[in-house]
């Protein structure tokens, strides 16, 4: 969801890349679902692992929404934590109210990273 939300608002300042520490395998319906209605596509997004996604994107900034320490697994020091609640087998309002906090925080990230960029 998270990769969707800052791809479409912001695919110039952002490369949004998701991994999980214990990916689904898939995204889940209700995500795609959720998405849809609030106009964000998510085409061509799969579920993969962090060690997946570091063989190929080296991050300059991880969003860490596990609520787990990521101490060690990334080269970069800069690791934003955002308390985030898993909507996996909850219902859609449940999924929508979710996607309205990710979209909340990405776009507050967003402003601030314009905002450094400036500098």
């Amino acid at each position: 969801m998270a990769e969707a939300i800052a791809r479409h608002h912001a695919p110039k300042l952002i490369d949004a890349e998701s991994a999980g520490i214990t990916p689904l395998g898939r995204v889940a319906p209700e995500t795609l679902a959720v998405l849809q209605e609030i106009g964000i596509r998510a085409e061509g997004h799969y579920s993969k692992g962090i060690a997946d996604a570091l063989e190929f994107f080296e991050p300059e900034m991880v969003v860490n929404m596990s609520g787990q320490d990521l101490s060690g697994w990334f080269a970069t020091k800069d690791v934003v934590d955002w308390k985030v609640d898993d909507p996996y087998g909850s219902d859609l309002e449940v999924y929508r109210r979710i996607c309205r906090n990710i979209e909340e925080k990405v776009k507050k990230l967003v402003s601030e990273l314009e905002q450094e960029k400036k500098k």
